[in-house]
């Protein structure tokens, strides 16, 4: 299997290249030259597997590059009962008739960030270790990827991490997590701005060929294409589970920021998994649900970013938007260029409404899409409560509201869990009048010292302080 890049670079990679470097040289995102197709013999076949073995089979068709023995090795130090709290790791809980939550929140750091961290850690530090080399993770966060990459990576051989964040704009727990660990190779920056600042600093500091290669920068946001990857296997896992239950179909809803979880669904279906329809759930920052309902991919300004309780979504540049951009106008790299790098660079966005793929888009590629409010996601929370004694955390509300008016009897839809409520206390205290209950080994967090370097959102000051750091 071979990696191209969405924009058109002329160099094809192997899986472990794509791993270590991230974003393309020229700006774009790792795809594979194809979608390997999965045939209704080999779900079958599937269907009895462990998570860790239903990951190694679906990585099987992707890496090339990394012996069996050891990639199987990988998925089963990765997907424990210890480290994920159950065996069978990423479980369905039936809300109602035709709608369950899939369970992705028992990893670490109580957040669906951790079923693909916890596996790119481990890859990287095998991928680093053979090839005796270093590597400086830059990746930016709204809330939970920059902890669960810090604790997939803490500690590890070979890897320093330096995580980026909107200044004030996580929750006190999302923050206490992040800034009170101490280890020597991890390093939060706090920007003065709005995640998309974060994001673009991230893509800046790629794109800078000679500082990428100089400090061998690389990256753990969905960008990778090894933690999207990761992302596909749950897919599988929760249609598997579903099916056994003797629906017609399956859907999912998905709450969607930077669109790189659902983006997983877009890849899972690609390959053959027989999804009806993928829900992108969006907040107040509806970019998203604006594209697909009109075609107009309109990013929003630093201003227009607005600051909600559902924090972890407050983005209005969805950077994996293009992956399923490169496959909506057929490939075509010089297209997707135009319009990722050109007209949304100089116009802050790009018009498909007008493009006859889009038009066959919902039917092709099976998205649908829906937004929800504060007001929307407090009354979730609370039904949620009130009729099935689950208690959910805000992203997993939006996720819950835009499923309803897209679900049918027919079908299971699986809403994925976006984390456990005690990540955002006082929504949930506002929803239920108290808070959710804190695990025994998060007691005192936010008490903790904290470590973080406040930066503006400049990347010359990103590139100084990461020099700084690695050559000290």
């Amino acid at each position: 299997m071979q990696y191209v890049s969405t924009r058109g670079h002329s160099g094809r990679k192997q899986f472990c290249e794509a791993l270590l470097e991230g974003l393309a040289p020229d700006g774009g995102l790792y795809v594979p030259e194809t979608y390997p197709r999965v045939d209704h013999a080999t779900l079958d076949a599937w269907r009895t597997l462990s998570y860790a073995n239903l990951a190694f089979e679906i990585l099987s068709l992707y890496v090339g590059d990394i012996p069996s023995a050891d990639l199987k090795a990988i998925c089963a130090k990765t997907y424990t009962p210890e480290i994920f709290g159950k065996s069978d790791i990423a479980p369905l809980r039936k809300l109602e008739m035709g709608l369950y939550l899939q369970e992705l929140s028992n990893g670490p750091t109580l957040a669906f960030k951790d079923m693909a961290m916890q596996l790119l850690g481990n890859l990287l530090e095998y991928e680093l270790t053979r090839r005796q080399e270093n590597l400086n993770i830059l990746g930016a966060t709204s809330g939970d990827t920059g902890s669960a990459a810090e604790y997939a990576m803490r500690g590890k051989k070979g890897v320093r991490v330096f995580m980026l964040s909107p200044r004030g704009r996580m929750s006190a727990f999302q923050q206490a997590q992040m800034f009170s660990l101490q280890d020597h190779n991890i390093h939060n920056i706090a920007i003065d701005g709005v995640f998309d600042d974060c994001q673009d600093i991230v893509k800046r500091v790629a794109s800078d060929l000679e500082f990428k290669q100089q400090y061998k920068i690389g990256a753990v946001n969905s960008i990778n294409w090894a933690r999207l990857l990761a992302q596909v296997v749950y897919y599988f896992s929760g249609y598997l589970q579903a099916f056994e239950r003797g629906p017609a179909g399956v859907s999912f809803t998905v709450p969607s920021g930077n669109f790189g979880n659902i983006c997983a669904g877009h890849v899972a279906r690609m390959m053959g998994l027989p999804i009806s329809r993928l829900v992108v759930a969006t907040n107040e920052n509806d970019v998203l649900d604006e594209f697909f309902r009109t075609g107009v991919y309109r990013a929003r300004s630093r201003a227009d970013t607005l600051e909600t309780s559902s924090p972890s979504m407050d983005i209005s540049k969805a950077s994996n938007l293009e992956r399923f951009v490169f496959d909506l106008v057929g490939r075509d790299a010089g297209r997707t260029k135009a319009l990722l790098d050109g007209q949304l660079r100089e116009r802050g966005g790009f018009d498909l409404s007008g493009d006859p793929r889009f038009a066959g888009a919902a039917a092709r590629f099976g998205f649908r899409s829906g937004k929800s409010s504060h007001a929307d996601r407090v009354a979730a929370i609370r039904d949620t409560w009130k009729r099935y004694h689950t208690v959910i955390d805000p992203h997993t509300a939006d996720g819950v509201t835009v499923a309803r008016t897209h679900a049918s009897a027919e079908e299971a839809m699986i809403v994925l869990e976006t984390a456990l409520p005690i990540k955002f206390a006082a929504t949930i205290k506002e929803a239920l009048g108290s808070e959710p209950g804190l695990p025994e080994r998060y007691k005192g967090l936010e008490e903790l010292p904290r470590r973080v370097k406040v930066l503006p959102p400049d990347a010359r000051a990103v590139k100084d302080y990461i020099a700084e750091i690695v050559t000290s």
